[in-house]
């Protein structure tokens, strides 16, 4: 039995009881099942009365009324499901559940083993997400991390829900930076004095070093630079697979040259008509398909706008067969989609198949202080030096627990906390703390709860063990709604919650060696499915779910 069903029943019942007050009409928009914000108003509440007032011509509490006499006989009687239902402030019907309601709800989710998650969607779409994409002229900075995590869950999110999705590195090879790191790294093996505007950091010292220790020329600048970035992409692929993420695809923006793709691009945008010439200069008609202004391709001297390679680029990714194109952006990039978007669309493509994901700063905070990051000055944070410190788990959390579009502060003292006001130390000491317990429970030689009878009990439930089941079958909604929203701060705040409501649960109620057998089976069941829901809902966010702590 899907762990959904149990809604599934309460919001098809109200839908039902709301179709036969209009004679089988379905109503437009459908009533809402949610939980009221305290628990004396019922387990769930539906507005269904007051959608359908106006079309029966009647009060909205007189329609609850009437809702009540379905309800009672959908979901009470033979069902079982209902305790009562009340009418409530202008038209609300609150639904008070039963016992059995629960123990079917709670057998759901054992029976369900480990797939708690959400049914597939009913439209599954090819993605790509491309994230990171960070210049590869340095080490990956926690910028670049807060990127990493981000993109990583989001991939994790929509494949949960049933889409194909592949993670995507764009490599800058190409380009002013690459011959700006090239004289930078050249000038440190000579010892000479640095390129305006050149890297500075220590690590272009060691690049030297190594590259020297090779046996190039310093003078080769195309030899020196080819080789400090594909050293700084081994350091970054490394950094990443530490970080628990794997990129599907590493693409080279110099092979879109190489290939000719750029070319193919300009051809196809000039034959659509929607490129001029002004000044010298090559320009698209962006402002046709909604940008603020037009842009330019091909300078007056003859070299690509960044926007040239960036169109191929994109243009590529639809050859491929991608139907949705997912970019996460650095928080520098707020200019780039209007034009980006208007670009993919005179090349005759559904602008509507590209999202960029905005990434609102990062900061690293230390005795109440930020720390300044340049990765050109040399004076940045790196991800790894992050990881060294405060480890995968909370940086991956911290980087994720509050919206993408807002800036986040990580506090290495709190990341560092063994305590409950350390929110990832929080969730993952629920999940250890129910291992633990179900350990125990084995070696006591307790009934472990792996089948639907094992809940089976006469006792009442407690007020906390309502909660806590209530909580869990939350959880295909919440990843439903994180992938939608692209949203897995969603997921961290669903955690915690869970979490809160787990040592509740345990605060009130004793599991191992519970008065009656029932009981104790019961409860060792809903450990168990808290433990697979939270270990589900870390997964989604990268995060690990320790048996012990």
């Amino acid at each position: 039995m899907p762990p959904t069903d149990s809604i599934a029943e309460l919001q098809g019942a109200v839908e039902d009881a709301a179709k036969a007050l209009r004679d089988g009409e379905p109503t437009e928009p459908a009533p809402t099942l949610d939980r009221p914000p305290k628990p004396d108003l019922g387990d769930y509440s539906s507005n269904a009365a007051m959608l359908l007032a106006g079309s029966l011509g009647d009060n909205p509490r007189a329609v609850a009324e009437r809702l009540r006499g379905e309800l009672e006989g959908r979901l009470g009687g033979a069902a079982g499901s209902l305790d009562r239902v009340e009418v409530a402030g202008p038209g609300f019907v609150n639904l008070f559940l039963s016992d059995a309601w629960y123990r079917r709800a709670l057998a759901g989710l054992v029976a369900a083993g480990e797939d708690l998650g959400p049914a597939p969607t009913a439209t599954p779409e090819r993605i790509l997400v491309e994230f990171v994409s960070a210049n590869p002229t340095g080490p990956l900075h926690v910028g670049g991390g807060r990127g990493a995590a981000y993109g990583d869950a989001v991939v994790r999110l929509l494949s949960a829900i049933g889409h194909e999705v592949e993670r995507e590195y764009y490599i800058n090879d190409a380009g002013s930076q690459v011959t700006n790191f090239a004289a930078s790294i050249s000038a440190r093996m000579q010892g000479e004095e640095l390129p305006e505007n050149g890297y500075q950091g220590e690590y272009v010292v060691e690049l030297g070093k190594e590259i020297a220790a090779a046996g190039i020329d310093p003078g080769d600048l195309e030899a020196v630079g080819d080789r400090g970035i594909e050293l700084m992409i081994g350091q970054v692929r490394a950094t990443l697979s530490r970080f628990g993420v794997e990129m599907d695809t590493w693409f080279s923006e110099r092979s879109l040259v190489e290939r000719g793709d750029v070319d193919s691009s300009l051809a196809k945008l000039d034959a659509s008509g929607h490129t001029y010439r002004h000044e010298g200069a090559l320009w698209l008609r962006t402002t046709e398909f909604g940008d603020d202004k037009d842009r330019v391709l091909i300078r007056s001297d003859g070299e690509p706008t960044y926007l040239m390679p960036d169109i191929a680029y994109h243009w590529d990714k639809l050859e491929r067969g991608f139907g949705r194109l997912v970019d996460v952006l650095g928080a520098d990039h707020h200019g780039y989609v209007a034009r980006l978007r208007a670009s993919i669309e005179a090349l005759g493509a559904d602008p509507g198949s590209f999202e960029a994901l905005i990434m609102s700063l990062v900061h690293i905070v230390e005795d109440g202080q930020r720390a300044q990051m340049s990765k050109r000055r040399g004076d940045f944070v790196s991800l790894d030096d992050l990881i060294d410190d405060i480890g995968v788990d909370a940086a991956r959390w911290f980087m994720l627990w509050r919206s993408h579009e807002t800036t986040v502060d990580i506090d290495l003292a709190l990341a560092r906390k063994q305590a409950s006001d350390n929110p990832v130390y929080y969730v993952q000491y629920a999940h250890a703390r129910i291992a633990s317990i179900l350990r125990k429970a084995a070696e006591e030689g307790s009934e472990m709860p792996e089948s639907v009878d094992a809940v089976e009990r006469s006792e009442p439930l407690a007020v906390s063990e309502k909660a806590l089941i209530k909580r869990l079958l939350e959880f295909p909604h919440e990843v439903h709604e994180a992938a939608a929203r692209r949203a897995p701060h969603r997921i961290c705040a669903y955690s915690t919650a869970v979490a809160a409501d787990f040592h509740a649960f345990y605060r009130d109620c004793q599991v191992v060696g519970a008065e009656g057998e029932a009981v104790e089976r019961s409860r060792l069941a809903l450990c168990l499915a808290t433990k697979r829901t939270i270990a589900g809902a870390l997964g989604l966010l990268g995060i690990s779910a320790p048996e012990r702590m």
